[in-house]
């Protein structure tokens, strides 16, 4: 372990679990609504649970594998930086786009708080 690890600040994801499931994914592609941008896409849609479930993908379009971690690294931590502004209660799959390898993780972030969370709140309210 490195030194100045223990001043490192490490963020976990408080209400949320992994969604591992591919029947999961392929409900969300269908029957989720979605925000689309540049770097990435989002399907999300309400659950019966009292957390959310995040899942991230990226395709062999977005690179190579060394691409593709990159990716889903940005995704996992612009996710935790917003987690807390999320309401709680939805599945989410997020999918990275080719572009999402040049950008650091504080743009992507930005653009979900900006873009999506206002659209999740929006569509969750839509439905009461």
């Amino acid at each position: 372990m490195r030194p100045d690890s223990a001043s490192q600040k490490v963020i976990v994801m408080l209400y949320t679990e992994i969604l591992n499931d591919n029947r999961d994914f392929l409900f969300l592609y269908k029957k989720g609504r979605f925000v689309a941008g540049k770097h990435a896409v989002v399907y999300f849609r309400k659950n019966r649970f009292a957390f959310n479930r995040l899942g991230i993908t990226a395709g062999k379009k977005v690179g190579n594998a060394v691409c593709r971690n990159r990716a889903k690294r940005i995704i996992r931590q612009a996710y935790r930086e917003n987690e807390i502004a999320l309401p709680v209660g939805i599945d989410m799959v997020i999918v990275a786009r080719t572009a999402i390898c040049g950008i650091k993780s504080d743009v992507l972030s930005n653009w979900i708080k900006k873009a999506v969370i206002s659209e999740i709140n929006k569509s969750l309210s839509d439905k009461n």
